[in-house]
């Protein structure tokens, strides 16, 4: 075998790590930068045109994970439903359709959207001519659009929350998030010694878990305190609990893409960024967490201003 034919080594688990960090930083910068970019065309039409492109290449990655285990679904209804809900939810909560009061509103206008999509798939099984699964087709396609634009609208609904600067409290809730990671690969790696569940994930363990809440609790603290005036309702109190349950839910929504991924029997959602993963690989720690991060901003830190 001459030395062309020899295979190449798989990259280290550091290397890979540091990779995703690196996409993560760089896709986020851009989002941010759009957000502080002081021209609000610029802010609003970059921010989502990036949420439009996440969503659909996300939803096409599920969409692929689920045809790995050959079960039917309907790709590009799922995919043209989500992008819609994205954009309608953008000129809702963003005001341009000039009915834009409460949160409440535009909740109300995904659930009649959610509605209408669960009618329009039991039509389009009515018609298939191929699938006779129509309760797994109809299941998968549903939870395809929950699971990435629909979550990823909760991004939208922060950063556009009326009475406050959402922007500030989007670049929270990443930093708080993404930190978790970081905090869970350093101590996990150092001393991580006890698993979580191998059986989804090897290579978590409670060490890394643990680490993940400390570095995310951290970084929660020290932002909340330098930028407190902007953060609205935002204590140290609050700063701790937020810590706590975003690096949590960061976990277990890594977690939740594992299952997915070795059920459709593949180390990556996708081959987007090479070495690397796809989009769904960068953004399972922030998709759970922008309801929970929502709900905490409305109900919690400005309760009264609704």
């Amino acid at each position: 075998m001459t030395p062309s034919d020899q295979p190449t080594p798989a990259p280290s688990k550091a290397r890979i790590f540091f990779r995703r960090l690196l996409s993560s930083i760089l896709l986020w910068t851009v989002v941010i930068s759009a957000l502080f970019s002081g021209n609000k065309l610029v802010a609003d039409y970059v921010f989502v045109l990036i949420m439009v492109l996440l969503a659909g290449f996300g939803m096409a990655e599920f969409y692929g994970l689920v045809e790995k285990r050959d079960f039917y679904c309907f790709p590009k209804w799922g995919i043209t439903a989500g992008l819609l809900l994205m954009i309608f939810t953008f000129l809702h909560v963003s005001g341009r359709l000039g009915i834009h009061d409460t949160p409440a509103r535009v909740n109300d206008f995904e659930t009649s959207f959610l509605i209408v999509f669960v009618l329009g798939l039991c039509v389009r099984q009515f018609v298939s001519k191929t699938s006779t699964s129509g309760i797994l087709a109809i299941s998968t396609t549903l939870f395809g659009l929950m699971y990435v634009p629909w979550l990823l609208n909760f991004i939208q609904k922060i950063n556009f929350f009326h009475g406050i600067q959402g922007n500030f409290y989007v670049l929270y809730f990443i930093l708080v998030t993404k930190f978790s990671d970081l905090g869970a690969y350093c101590v996990g790696s150092l001393i991580g010694k006890h698993k979580m569940i191998p059986r989804i994930s090897p290579g978590k363990t409670w060490e890394g878990f643990g680490g993940a809440i400390v570095v995310s609790t951290l970084v929660s603290l020290v932002f909340a305190h330098f930028a407190q005036d902007k953060l609205a309702g935002m204590t140290p109190f609050h700063a701790v609990i937020l810590g706590v349950l975003l690096s949590s839910s960061a976990v277990i929504g890594d977690l939740i893409e594992s299952i997915f991924k070795r059920e459709a029997g593949v180390k990556d959602s996708g081959k987007l960024f090479p070495g690397i993963g796809g989009i769904l690989d960068l953004l399972d720690s922030l998709l759970f967490n922008a309801p929970l991060m929502y709900l905490y901003l409305r109900h919690v830190l400005t309760r009264n201003l609704e």
